[in-house]
């Protein structure tokens, strides 16, 4: 009989218990233990709700505390010496002063990189790989979680990190240093070690995650793949092995892929529809299993169940039987949120259309009943699903004529700005009257306190009128600006006090989109998002920032930006409809924003900030399909920004995103002003500049406002120092990585005083 399993489930809790507590235990106002006991509640919690919904094999150690990469470093003994670690077992503050820096008596020193988890809106802590580096299990996390999992009778999977993807997703500290050929054999070994300890607890199937597989993979990758998993073999005793793929088609891997010395193959049968056809064409051994991905872990339509049978009955065709099929979730529920019973605000028919991580393991467990016990056995659950599938498609909700229209209608001019860069750049510098020398400005929000998100909260629930509300967002931003004047910034922003999130709050006023109340998903460590939902036409009905520009700019003499969210960050950062390809729905957005832009030009705005941190998220993971993506996604940017003036100053910004291989697409967006993360990455982003020749200004962020590490003037003038070793010091500004909207002000006010001061000091050393 086929089995029912899943990859992951969501660690957050359903309340953001794992967010409440690790920032309490950071402020120090919870203990260790308490921080360790939630996070114990939690993982019941999450086995319990799998157990209950039917799946025969749980995945345990998909928890962390704050993100799975990091806790696959950390069992390896990847610790940076930096860090000050020891040996043995890592500590919790070490585990976290990687993930966030530390700054204390006795050590100070930033966070590790941070980037993009493949194709998605999670962030990772990059791995760090140097010559001689040796590895040891240096955490018990993995061994302790299965424990748990066995003594609450749970048939546990655990889920590690696959040691190709670890080395694939982290880099080298070293020039030409190549740590995949050096580092490797040591790095499996330890992996062998883990392996065998889980056996001897009674591991009867571990699951070694292996994204990379979704990538261009070279001849070389894929023959340490084999070395790596033929040791592997060697080691795993009793144990059983499934080697994860996920987010697309293996490809060229296949037949390797096929032929390890392993168990099990999962593949995405999702987004690696292609998956299939590698499976039919090449087969699969006799005694290998097949993890399935049927349902789409990625996003919240629910399944069409008829369509998954069909696909998992020509599994079974393939394989000769039900006996080695295991059905599971494309990838790790870590993407979704929890549950949408709890989502009563949502109206029924489109409630009826969704699927969130509980429900997708009914439709798991429904899928593994319909495959051993026939269609008749869910002919209620497949009755249900076509109705709702029928809804969907027929619903008028989603189409707009107008919007269809407007977008019909645009020629090839509405993607161009009036004049040449050159011209533009001219246009501006008499428009802005900034400092000739390395402007400064920050990226858009500061800290959103208690206080704000508690009178947020009391306006939401009716207790404060929408007069007294718009009152105290008006004190907050004449604070800031008054702040700003102080600090001594050059182009300043409101704050965005009235804004929740980035995209929700613009989502809130587009039609075609819907909302969850505890729909959260984790973005990185404690930083959670709820992404909107995005199920038809959009239209922007009327200006969304207008107002709050015209008042913060009453309020100084100096330049205020216009910020919004560009078209493919608010594509990416939603949870998109699937019935229309993703670039007209991201024309649609565009279109949506190119509004709102020559609105604030209207209302006065001279600098016009237009986000795309998502854009080279959405960069397929095979390369040839990179062209496709980046010429809808490019002409989206330009559409959204095309119809202003020259002397309006376009900015973009991007963080947390190597870009270095898509330069020439982001210099194809032509924005003005590209403000860039840098501080984490020590200048490696500024080294395509050394061979690109970027023509417009760019800002490298000199303060990393992910870590709570306020960064000395002195390191910041060292980072502009290195900027101008590579770039014009005319082209040059000077911001953060990002905005401040999560840091104190007892952190990012000194921390912008540094920066200001850095960018004063250097424009001394220039004039000499």
């Amino acid at each position: 009989m086929a089995l029912a399993t899943n990859l992951g489930y969501p660690r957050i809790g359903p309340e953001r218990e794992l967010k409440h507590a690790t920032e309490s235990y950071w402020k120090g106002e919870l203990s260790e233990s308490a921080l360790r006991a939630t996070a114990a509640q939690l993982r019941q919690q999450a086995w319990s709700t799998q157990r209950q919904a039917g799946l025969d094999l749980i995945p345990c150690n998909d928890f962390s505390y704050y993100d799975h990469v990091l806790d696959a470093a950390v069992l390896v003994g990847a610790v940076p010496t930096r860090y000050g670690w020891p040996g043995g077992p890592v500590d919790l503050d070490t585990y976290f002063a990687m993930a966030r820096g530390a700054q204390q008596e006795g050590l100070d020193v930033g966070a590790m990189e941070m980037t993009k988890w493949l194709d998605t809106n999670y962030h990772y802590i990059v791995p760090e790989f140097h010559s001689g580096q040796s590895f040891s299990v240096a955490s018990s996390k993995v061994f302790e979680e299965l424990d748990e999992a066995q003594a609450a009778g749970i048939n546990a999977k655990p889920v590690l990190l696959g040691p190709i993807s670890f080395m694939q997703l982290g880099k080298s500290k070293e020039p030409n240093f190549d740590a995949l050929s050096s580092l490797l054999d040591p790095l499996v070994e330890v992996y062998a070690a883990v392996i065998q300890r889980l056996t001897t607890q009674g591991a009867d199937w571990i699951q070694l995650d292996e994204p990379f597989l979704a990538r261009d993979a070279s001849s070389e990758t894929l023959a340490v793949l084999e070395r790596a998993y033929s040791r592997l073999a060697e080691a795993k005793g009793g144990a059983r092995l499934i080697v994860q793929s996920y987010f697309g088609q293996v490809a060229d891997a296949y037949p390797i892929l096929r032929d390890l010395p392993v168990d099990a193959v999962g593949l995405d049968l999702v987004r690696g529809p292609e998956n299939l056809e590698l499976l039919a064409r090449h087969g699969i051994p006799a005694d290998k299993w097949l993890v399935a991905g049927v349902v789409d872990g990625r996003n919240v339509w629910i399944t069409d169940l008829a369509k998954a049978l069909d696909t998992l009955e020509r599994v079974a065709d393939i394989l000769g039987g039900l006996e080695r099929i295991m059905v599971a979730p494309s990838c790790s529920l870590l993407h979704v949120p929890i549950d949408k019973q709890r989502e009563p605000e949502i109206d029924p028919e489109l409630l009826s259309w969704l699927a969130f991580a509980d429900q997708k393991l009914a439709e798991i467990v429904t899928l593994t009943r319909g495959l051993n016990e026939g269609r008749d056995a869910i002919d209620d659950a497949l009755a249900e699903n076509a109705a709702a599938l029928g809804s969907r498609r027929k619903s008028e909700r989603a189409r707009n004529p107008l919007v269809r229209r407007r977008l019909a209608e645009l020629d090839d001019s509405a993607a161009r700005r009036g004049g040449a860069y050159g011209t533009r750049r001219i246009a501006q510098r008499a428009a802005l009257g900034l400092p000739e020398l390395l402007p400064t400005t920050s990226i858009g929000s500061y800290p959103q306190t208690a206080e704000v998100r508690r009178m947020r909260g009391r306006f939401r629930r009716g207790e404060i009128s929408a007069l007294e509300y718009q009152g105290f967002v008006e004190s907050e931003t004449r604070k800031v600006i008054e702040l700003q004047e102080d600090i001594g910034l050059d182009v300043l922003v409101h704050g965005e006090f009235e804004r929740t999130d980035m995209v929700e709050y613009f989502a809130q006023q587009i039609d075609g989109y819907a909302f969850t109340q505890l729909g959260w998903v984790q973005s990185y460590g404690s930083r959670y998002v709820r992404p909107p939902i995005l199920y038809g036409d959009i239209h922007r009905p009327e200006p969304m920032t207008v107002h709050w520009f015209r008042f913060a700019q009453t309020l100084t003499d100096k330049p205020v930006k216009g910020m919004l969210t560009g078209p493919v960050t608010m594509l990416q950062w939603s949870f998109v409809r699937d019935d229309q390809p993703r670039s007209e729905t991201c024309r649609q957005l565009a279109l949506a924003v190119r509004d709102e832009v020559l609105d604030l030009e209207a209302a006065g705005a001279k600098v016009i900030q237009v986000d795309e941190p998502a854009l080279r998220e959405g960069l397929p993971l095979r390369r040839a399909a990179w062209k496709e993506y980046l010429d809808w996604a490019v002409g989206a940017f330009r559409l959204a920004t095309g119809g202003v003036r020259d002397s309006t100053q376009i900015h973009t910004h991007m963080c947390y995103s190597e870009f270095n291989d898509i330069i020439e697409a982001i210099a194809a967006m032509d924005a003005d002003v590209l403000l860039i993360e840098n501080a984490r990455s020590e200048a490696e982003l500024l080294a395509v500049f050394r061979t690109f020749n970027y023509q417009n200004e760019i800002g490298p962020g000199v303060y990393d406002i992910h870590s709570p590490r306020v960064p000395p003037t002195e390191e910041m003038a060292e980072q502009l120092r290195a900027s101008l070793g590579v770039l014009d010091r005319e082209q040059i500004w000077v911001t953060p990585d990002c905005g401040l909207k999560t840091r104190t002000y007892e952190e990012c006010v000194p921390a912008l005083r540094n920066m200001v001061a850095a960018a004063r000091r250097l424009r001394t050393e220039i004039r000499g």
